[in-house]
């Protein structure tokens, strides 16, 4: 989805769930339903119709990339460990033993991160990127 916004904001008007589908390589219908806690959060906004779709609702430099995790409904950072797992193996709870800790340590990093870095910051180092691309592929003057 971060793709997906910095996409929208640097887009002249809205974009309809399936060119980002298309985008993204996925389901129109998944764009949708993802999208939809970014609207509940405030971040975009759709429009039905003939010219419509979805555009940015917020002002980017007020939006963290930890925001937008949580608007998408991600609570957990990491999903390692057994699917079902089974309180009487003694291996199963080892395991859990040994990673448990590094993984609460590697959340807590990556969450605060997140945090730090504004979607206006990964705006600007896109902006940059394709200004720098520009500028290559210019004619060197002599």
């Amino acid at each position: 989805m971060l793709h997906v916004l910095l996409h929208m904001a640097r887009h002249d008007g809205p974009m309809t769930s399936e060119v980002v589908a298309r985008m993204l390589g996925t389901n129109p219908v998944v764009v949708r339903r993802t999208m939809a806690g970014l609207r509940k959060a405030g971040y975009v906004r759709s429009e039905k119709g003939h010219g419509g779709g979805w555009s940015i609702a917020m002002d980017l430099t007020k939006v963290s990339l930890l925001d937008v995790h949580r608007a998408v409904g991600g609570p957990r950072i990491f999903a390692i460990g057994s699917e079902h797992p089974n309180p009487d193996c003694a291996v199963e709870k080892i395991v859990n033993e040994a990673v448990e800790g590094a993984m609460r340590e590697a959340e807590a990093l990556l969450i605060s991160r997140l945090g730090e870095v504004s979607l206006a910051e990964l705006a600007k180092r896109f902006d940059m990127r394709c200004a720098g691309a520009i500028e290559a592929r210019a004619p060197k003057q002599t």
